[in-house]
């Protein structure tokens, strides 16, 4: 079964709410309920002045507790039969006399006076239902100055409120009160089962606010989203021009910026890849295009097949070869397959080889060569055939694209992690924006270096990825002769 994100994060939003809820309203319960015990508990104290003061007055009369009864279960029964006396005693007191009217000394009053007024019917038990639960008679314990007990319920180690009996410096005892376990006035009760409605009340509402506030962050997340997976099905089809808003500034943001950075990667790669493609199919169409045309006029008797004619075929051919060997050697790059077989090897010989394999090559094209001094050491790791196939194409260009009369130089130095082989040419240069397109495949500088010198474009590119392959570089900047400056970059080998 098929989950969305959306309905996922509403749905944890919400249980998150409903435990968040549920814990507060345990905990608010549980805190109003102890503070409504301790509130009811100090209202209890108040209300047990009256007994205090009879208590201190029966002290300061007879100096001590000796008025207590002296069997332990009648004291345990002393205070609540004082809290019945103390009741009785305030509804048997007599209403005040009746205005008569007469003046006092005068004459006897026409009708007898009215006879006193009878003693109230003593105090109804509690109902059983009632007693169940501990009354405020049933909770109270007397104690003297030390604390030590003396009356009414014992003393428990359940929390307790105590009233001083007497001045509160010196205090002939106290009246202590514990807490019931459960509220026990009717008031008490109602007042907390609202109060539990109301919380209830409280959290239903912001359990509604946060499940539509969860149902809006929901949608919040699941358009961007939405969009994200719609797109990445249009790029996965082959359309590499999609592209999202990236205008947020959170991680959803992000990700469309990461998601349009390689639509338009995938985009330059399709773009190259066809670009590869036609390029390629131009390189080879030329020499085949010439070949045939050649074969096509010896058939026809136009040209015969002298020597100089095949000599031509066969130029067109190697040229047709090496192009071919190039394209499968940039292939097999490209499909990480090449194959080096790294080793030591001293690079400033190496490069000084090449130079005298092309010493006529330069005399012939009129290039003057110049070496710098060798370095202190040399020695990278590297495949001693490729790096002699890379310079060999740098000296080639040079020996190409270089005006008769100029100069080739070939340099070295080391930085104590690298060797770097420098080889310069004069005119013609290379324009400022060409640098950075060149070791493209199939590009060409038409200005100076154009088709007629030979080659398709693939040779720096070669080189490129030649040297890139086994850890180095192969950068390309204006010469200070004029030309082109190559500069071979490899890491060198630590003693």
């Amino acid at each position: 079964m098929r989950i969305s994100i959306g309905h996922r994060l509403f749905a944890s939003v919400l249980l998150a709410m409903l435990a968040v809820a549920a814990a507060g309203i345990a905990l608010m319960r549980q805190n109003v309920t102890a503070s409504f015990g301790e509130y009811a508990l100090n209202i209890e104290l108040d209300r047990l002045g009256e007994l205090s003061g009879a208590l201190a007055r029966q002290y300061s009369d007879r100096g001590g507790w000796d008025f207590l009864p002296p069997s332990a279960d009648e004291r345990r029964l002393w205070i609540a039969r004082e809290l019945e006396r103390l009741d009785q005693r305030r509804f048997d007191v007599a209403p005040p006399p009746i205005n008569t009217g007469v003046r006092s000394g005068g004459p006897d009053p026409i009708s007898p006076p009215a006879p006193p007024v009878p003693p109230a019917p003593p105090l109804p038990p509690l109902p059983l239902s009632a007693q169940s639960t501990p009354g405020l008679q049933d909770r109270i314990t007397l104690l003297d100055a030390r604390g030590a007990y003396l009356a009414g319920r014992p003393l428990d180690s359940g929390p307790s409120a105590k009233r001083a009996i007497g001045p509160s410096s010196a205090p002939f005892g106290f009246l202590a009160v514990s807490r019931p376990p459960r509220p026990s006035d009717a008031l008490a009760r109602a007042f907390l089962r609202e109060l539990s409605d109301s919380l209830v009340w409280i959290v239903g509402a912001s359990i509604a606010l946060s499940a539509g506030a969860a149902m809006l962050l929901a949608a919040h997340f699941r358009k961007p989203i939405g969009r994200l997976a719609g797109a990445a099905r249009e790029l996965a089809d082959g359309r590499f021009d999609v592209r999202l808003p990236a205008d947020r500034s959170d991680e959803l943001g992000e990700l469309a910026h990461s998601f349009n950075q390689l639509a338009h990667k995938l985009e330059a790669a399709e773009q190259s890849r066809r670009q590869w493609v036609a390029d390629t199919s131009h390189e080879l169409r030329t020499p085949l295009s010439v070949l045939r045309a050649q074969l096509e006029a010896i058939q026809d008797g136009v040209r015969a097949g002298d020597p100089a004619t095949v000599a031509s075929m066969l130029r067109q051919v190697l040229s047709l070869n090496k192009l071919i060997d190039d394209l499968y050697a940039l292939a097999r790059s490209d499909v990480g397959t090449p194959y080096y077989q790294r080793m030591e090897l001293d690079l400033w010989p190496l490069a000084l080889e090449q130079a005298t394999a092309f010493e006529d090559k330069l005399a012939g094209a009129g290039l003057r060569f110049a070496a710098g001094a060798p370095p202190a050491a040399s020695t990278a790791l590297a495949d001693p055939e490729s790096m002699r196939q890379v310079l060999a194409n740098l000296f080639e260009n040079c020996v190409r694209y270089t005006a008769r009369g100029g100069t080739v130089s070939l340099h070295a130095r080391t930085d104590g992690s690298a060797i770097h082989v420098t080889l310069d040419d004069s005119a013609p240069g290379v324009p400022e924006d060409a640098l950075a397109r060149l070791g493209e495949r199939f590009y060409r500088v038409d200005a100076s270096r154009s088709r007629d010198k030979g080659g398709a474009g693939l040779g720096l590119a070669l080189c490129r990825r030649i040297v890139e392959d086994q850890g180095g570089t192969l950068a390309f900047a204006h010469s200070p002769l004029g030309g082109l400056r190559v500069e071979l970059t490899l890491p060198m080998v630590k003693p």
